[in-house]
């Protein structure tokens, strides 16, 4: 990236998201892939594979909570300052199942200063199996030094 770049609102969160998720070890490993990216917001999606079950052969509440964690982090991250989580609350509504593919979508409520809060619903096709809510706090730094918006 050009360090003295000009970019779009929707163009700096989509190259906040690329440079981010060359990083991101984990939702890779775990099959996550990135839907859609913008200011703000993050959808990232998850097929429950065998590996994924628990006991009651139903997705494990720790791997929806992580679907939901990336969305979020991916959505607090997408204004190229870096975000980490200082906070988070989930709450299991219905089970997720072998083979479905999970649905995180993220969205900002409000970020001021260094704190921003952000909702994230995990669905499985119409069906809306958790509600996310998570509070970040920024670190220092930026994923794209140099870059402003225009």
């Amino acid at each position: 990236m050009n360090v003295n770049a000009t970019l779009s609102p929707d163009d700096l969160a989509r190259a906040c998201a690329d440079a981010m998720w060359k990083e991101d070890d984990a939702s890779k490993g775990l099959g996550m892939q990135i839907a859609e990216i913008g200011p703000g917001r993050a959808t990232l999606s998850m097929t429950v594979r065998p590996d994924m079950v628990n006991g009651q052969r139903i997705a494990h509440g720790g791997f929806i909570f992580t679907l939901a964690d990336s969305s979020f982090a991916f959505a607090c991250n997408t204004h190229n300052e870096r975000a980490v989580a200082a906070q988070c609350h989930v709450t299991f509504i219905r089970p997720g199942k072998l083979g479905d593919v999970l649905v995180a979508s993220a969205r900002e409520i409000s970020r001021s200063g260094r704190s921003g809060i952000y909702d994230v619903q995990v669905t499985a096709g119409d069906v809306v199996i958790a509600e996310f809510r998570g509070h970040s706090r920024t670190i220092g730094g930026a994923w794209l030094p140099g870059t402003t918006i225009k």
